[in-house]
């Protein structure tokens, strides 16, 4: 086994109820879920199931093919008449792991380009680690569904094989 950290899709799933639940609870209704894309696409479908918002997307790319951090992130898709979505709107920004924050500091600062009303953000995982980015001070509320250690995450999105990504992650004895 290695020293990574394997989630299975139940276990996402789960920690993303958990995290609707305390969303619809805190008194901040979004008009839209916006996902960082990739690793945020899937925990913000599942978040929607919960929430029932409208999804829009960004892509943006902080790893280069090695898997090493680049300086900062880059635009890779950027939501299409983004003042006429985005103007005026309470957004939900969902992302799977805080690592760095610089990813999310980024895409936030972007967002609030365009004027929205309110911004909050979600993810999955945060990392119990010094962050190198910041949320910005008009972020009004920071959702997090599980904080865990500094270790590398994979995903089960990210398996080539899901049997033994699932086996990994403990939710699989016999397959």
């Amino acid at each position: 086994m290695d020293d990574k950290l394997y989630f299975s899709y139940a276990q996402i799933h789960d920690t993303v109820r958990r995290l609707a639940g305390v969303v619809n609870g805190s008194g901040f209704n979004p008009d839209v879920i916006v996902a960082i894309g990739t690793g945020g696409f899937i925990p913000a479908r599942i978040l929607k199931t919960f929430v029932d918002r409208p999804i829009l997307t960004v892509g943006l790319k902080l790893y280069d093919e090695n898997n090493r951090p680049a300086s900062s992130p880059r635009k890779i898709q950027w939501i299409d008449e983004v003042e006429k979505k985005l103007s005026g709107k309470r957004i939900l920004l969902v992302d799977e792991v805080d690592d760095s924050r610089t990813t999310l500091e980024y895409c936030l600062r972007e967002l609030l380009t365009h004027r929205p009303r309110e911004v909050a953000v979600a993810v999955l995982h945060s990392k119990r680690k010094p962050k190198r980015g910041a949320y910005p001070p008009e972020v009004t509320k920071i959702f997090v569904g599980q904080e865990i250690d500094d270790q590398w995450v994979v995903y089960p999105w990210d398996a080539v094989d899901i049997f033994d990504h699932e086996r990994r992650a403990g939710a699989l004895t016999n397959a």
